[in-house]
């Protein structure tokens, strides 16, 4: 199916996997209120608590436990506009209480191994939680090893890439640096964690630079030779930030072989080196240790799932949602996460009632910042066809557009972020 523009696109984006009081994905809800048993959830991010969200709403008789270490979440997903300035770190930082009103048993302690066989989590208080079903979405961990030394430089070169405290170290080095200075983005290879993150982050940090330290500039090295929403992008710059942005890819040198705190350089691959005043890192990444340790990655270090329902390929009754899982087309993004999320509700739902799950229809939306008021965006609908999940549809932000459209697309970025931790933190 061709691409659309993202105008043209918009009404198909909300009719994927669309919810209506009569059902839910094509099972009617008085069917999935007749559910009942146990599913616990590992991990309190867009897919966790999403999932945790959609199976009260769907079935209230299920008892309901969610497992997070933090009594607060930290997005990433508006964590490159705390780094520039833009919001204080309490924009992108959500609590549990709606999901507890909503009847959702919120254990905050942090899980530290998982019986696959018997839906069983142990804890690091000693207690272990059972279920008929098990949750996990448990994000993300570093693939060391990369590089050498990219397991030493985090306090360093933060890769603000697990939000929270590493956000704010990186937003005080940002700060703390002279006008004139040379900022370095280093993305990881992918796959890994919301592809468009280092660009969005490049951007944000010019425009930053451009109205604070104008004699200053970025550089990203980038082991990847294309990336996401590359076009638009590349655009934004010309127009934004002319010479201010540079990108190398893999190509033409981009490939990182060392990185060296003391002298604050980046080598490449064949022996010259980048320094930089401000150096975000993004280390290599895999499936979070706890699914590691299961025994529930494959080769690469990612979970391997039924792609219509998101049940592990190696441990029946084990649903493994967002970043950590292998989702065909779909990107490792929080709104991928919540769309899964509401699928394998609906999934467990349906088991739980003694009813064949209903036909999944995901989707993702994706939004870029490249400065207050320029957005850039991309949508699109996945169906599971073969037993993959394939992209069928798709729009992306046009180039060469007024300023009146980019800034609509700035707002709609900050819509959408409300509307997507509303629907998963209640």
């Amino acid at each position: 199916m061709r691409d659309m523009k993202r105008r043209e696109f918009v009404g198909l984006l909300g009719s994927a996997g669309a919810l209506s009081g009569l059902g839910v994905l094509g099972v009617p809800t008085r069917v999935l209120a007749q559910a009942s048993g146990k599913v616990v959830i590992v991990g309190g991010g867009f897919g966790g608590a999403t999932c945790a969200n959609y199976l009260r709403r769907w079935a209230p008789n299920v008892d309901v436990t969610l497992i997070e270490r933090k009594t607060e979440f930290v997005t990433c997903p508006g964590s490159n506009e705390v780094i520039v300035g833009l919001h204080d770190i309490d924009y992108i930082t959500h609590g549990y209480d709606g999901l507890k009103n909503r009847g959702v048993k919120v254990v905050n302690d942090e899980a530290t191994s998982i019986d696959p066989a018997n839906g069983a989590v142990s804890l690091k208080g000693g207690q272990t939680v059972a279920g008929d079903m098990l949750v996990i979405s448990p994000g993300i961990s570093f693939k060391y090893g990369w590089v050498e030394n990219d397991d030493a430089v985090a306090e360093t070169m933060p890769h603000a890439w697990l939000a929270g405290d590493q956000t704010m170290l990186l937003r005080r080095q940002l700060m703390a640096m002279a006008d004139g200075g040379t900022v370095l983005i280093v993305p990881p290879p992918t796959p890994f964690r919301c592809p468009p993150g280092p660009y969005e982050r490049a951007s944000l940090i010019a425009d930053y630079l451009k109205r604070n330290k104008p004699r200053s500039k970025v550089v990203i090295v980038d082991s990847n030779d294309t990336h996401s929403k590359q076009k638009a992008f590349h655009a934004g710059w010309d127009r934004l930030y002319p010479g201010m942005i540079e990108w190398v890819n893999e190509t033409n040198g981009g490939r990182v072989v060392k990185v060296d705190p003391s002298t604050m350089t980046v080598e490449k691959e064949f022996g010259d080196t980048f320094k930089g005043d401000v150096i975000n890192f993004i280390p290599r990444q895999q499936a979070n240790d706890l699914v590691q340790n299961a025994g529930l990655t494959n080769t690469d270090g990612w979970c391997e799932i039924d792609q219509g329902t998101f049940e592990s390929k190696v441990a029946a009754g084990v649903y493994v949602l967002g970043d950590a899982s292998v989702a065909g087309a779909m990107p490792k993004s929080g709104h991928s996460a919540a769309s899964q999320a509401k699928n394998c509700a609906a999934v467990i739902a349906s088991r739980l009632a003694g009813r064949e799950p209903p036909a999944p229809t995901y989707a993702n939306t994706c939004y870029s910042l490249l400065s207050e008021k320029y957005g850039i965006s991309v949508a699109a609908v996945y169906r599971l066809e073969e037993g993959a999940i394939k992209r069928v549809s798709g729009g992306v932000t046009d180039v060469d557009e007024s300023d009146r459209y980019y800034a609509k697309e700035a707002s709609y970025q900050a819509a959408w972020y409300r509307s997507i931790t509303s629907d998963a933190f209640g």
